[in-house]
C-alpha cells in the first residue's frame, strides 16, 4: 500500500515537472524577440519598425508603426533616438522624433503608439536629433539643438511625464551628443573634445563638476573626440567610442561616481568609432567603423578596464553604392558574446547588415552573414536600432 502511495505521488511530480516545464517553454516561445528601428523619415510621416529575429539571426519585417511626427532622416551618430525598457509591468519602445520635437511610447504587446511627449518650448533637436536613455525610473533626452537634456519619469503604460531641463554645454562651446545613464550616475559627451557627468539620484541631472576634456582629444588637438558611450554593468567604467580617423576608443573609470581620465585604445582595423556596444558577458566590445567600411570587435577585461586585440569584418556589403556611413548597432542575443551585431546603415532606403562573431582562446572572427543586408524599405537614413529584449545592463 505504502509502496503503491509512492509510486503515485513520484509519478504526479514528474507530471506537475512536465506540466511546469512545457509552460515555461510556451511561455519562452511566446516571448516576442525584436530588432527595432527608428526610420527618421523627414519627407513624410515616420515610424519605429519591428523585425522578428529568427534563427541565425535572420530578421523579417513583423510590423512598421506610423508615429504620426517626423523625423530628419541624420543627425549625430552618437544619439541614440531609441530606448527599450522591459519590466515586469512596462514592456516600451520611446522613440525620438526630431522635427517634430516629442518622444513617443510604444506598447511592445500592441505595437501601438500610446504616447507622445514633448518636453520645454525650449527643447528642440531638429539639426542633428534627440537622443535618449534612461535607467528605468527617468528617461533623458538631448535635444541637440538647445544643448538641453530633458528629465522625464517614465509612468505605467508607456507613457512618459515632463519634469524638467537643463542646459549644459561643453568645455569649448559644444553641443550635446550622446548620453548614458547608469544608476545614479549620467555621462554626456559634447562633440567638442570634452566629456561631463551628472548625479542623477534625484531625477534631474545634477553636474558632478567633472568636466574635462579627453585624453585623446587633447593629444590630437581635438582631431579625434568622444561620441558614442557605453557603462559597464557593475557602472565601474565609461567607455567612448572616438569620432577619429582611425578606431580609437577611450575607457574612464567612474566608481567614485565621477568621470576620472581617459585612457586610450587605438587600432587600424577601421575608421572612426562613433557607435559602441558591449557584449552581454562583456568580453568584447563592438565598433561600428561609423566613416568606414568595417565593424570591429575589442576584447575587454571589465576587471581591469582594458582594450586588447580583436578582429574586424571584412568590407561590409553595399558601401558607396547602397550606404554611405555605418551607425547603430544592436545584438542579436542577450546571452554570452551576442553572437553578433546588426548594423544600421545609413542610405536610402537604408539596409541593415548581420555581422557574426565567433571568439575563443584570445581569437576572434567576424563574417557578414549570408543573410545580410536586410532592407528596411521605410527609412531613408538609418542610424539608430535597438533590439527587444534589450540586453540586461
Amino acid at each position: 500500500m505504502r509502496s503503491s502511495a509512492k509510486i503515485w505521488l513520484s509519478c504526479l511530480a514528474r507530471m506537475l515537472v512536465g506540466i511546469f516545464l512545457l509552460n515555461v517553454a510556451a511561455t519562452a516561445q511566446g516571448s516576442p524577440h525584436y530588432l527595432v528601428t527608428n526610420d527618421d523619415a523627414s519627407g513624410s510621416v515616420t515610424s519605429v519598425s519591428f523585425y522578428s529575429i529568427g534563427p541565425e539571426g535572420l530578421i523579417t519585417l513583423q510590423e512598421t508603426v506610423p508615429t504620426g511626427g517626423y523625423g530628419i532622416g541624420g543627425g549625430y551618430f552618437g544619439a541614440n533616438r531609441l530606448a527599450v525598457l522591459d519590466s515586469d509591468s512596462n514592456q516600451c519602445v520611446f522613440a525620438s522624433e526630431a522635427a517634430t520635437g516629442d518622444i513617443v511610447g510604444i506598447a511592445v504587446s500592441t505595437l501601438t503608439v500610446v504616447s507622445s511627449t514633448f518636453g520645454s518650448e525650449n527643447d528642440t533637436g531638429a539639426s542633428n536629433g534627440i537622443g535618449l536613455t534612461m535607467n528605468g525610473q527617468y528617461l533623458y533626452a538631448s535635444y541637440t539643438d538647445s544643448s538641453n537634456i530633458g528629465t522625464f519619469q517614465i509612468q505605467p503604460n508607456c507613457s512618459l511625464t515632463f519634469i524638467n531641463d537643463v542646459s549644459v554645454i561643453g568645455l569649448q562651446g559644444g553641443i550635446v551628443d550622446a548620453m548614458a545613464a547608469h544608476g545614479n550616475i549620467l555621462v554626456v559627451t559634447y562633440g567638442d573634445g570634452s566629456i561631463g557627468s551628472f548625479n542623477i539620484s534625484g531625477g534631474t541631472p545634477v553636474s558632478n563638476s567633472d568636466e574635462q576634456n579627453s585624453t585623446a582629444a587633447i593629444a590630437s588637438n581635438g582631431a579625434t573626440y568622444p561620441s558614442a558611450i557605453d557603462i559597464t554593468q557593475d557602472g565601474h567604467y565609461a567607455l567612448f567610442g572616438d569620432t577619429s580617423t582611425a578606431t580609437v576608443v577611450e575607457v574612464s573609470d567612474i566608481s567614485s561616481g565621477k568621470l576620472t581620465p581617459t585612457t586610450v585604445s587605438q587600432n587600424a582595423f577601421g575608421i572612426s568609432s562613433s557607435n559602441i556596444m558591449l557584449s552581454p558577458d562583456e568580453t568584447m566590445l563592438y565598433i561600428s567603423g561609423t566613416q568606414g567600411d568595417r565593424v570591429v570587435a575589442a576584447f575587454f577585461d571589465a576587471n581591469s578596464g582594458q582594450l586588447s586585440g580583436g578582429c574586424a569584418s571584412n568590407l561590409v556589403k553595399g558601401y558607396s553604392m547602397r550606404w554611405s556611413y555605418l551607425g547603430g548597432l544592436a545584438l542579436e542575443s542577450t546571452t554570452g558574446n551576442g553572437g553578433g551585431v546588426y548594423v544600421a546603415e545609413f542610405g536610402a532606403p537604408s539596409p541593415i547588415a548581420m555581422v557574426r562573431v565567433n571568439s575563443s582562446g584570445g581569437k576572434c572572427a567576424m563574417s557578414e552573414s549570408s543573410h545580410s543586408p536586410r532592407l528596411d524599405p521605410n527609412s531613408p537614413g538609418l542610424l539608430s536600432i535597438g533590439t527587444f529584449p534589450p540586453r540586461p545592463f
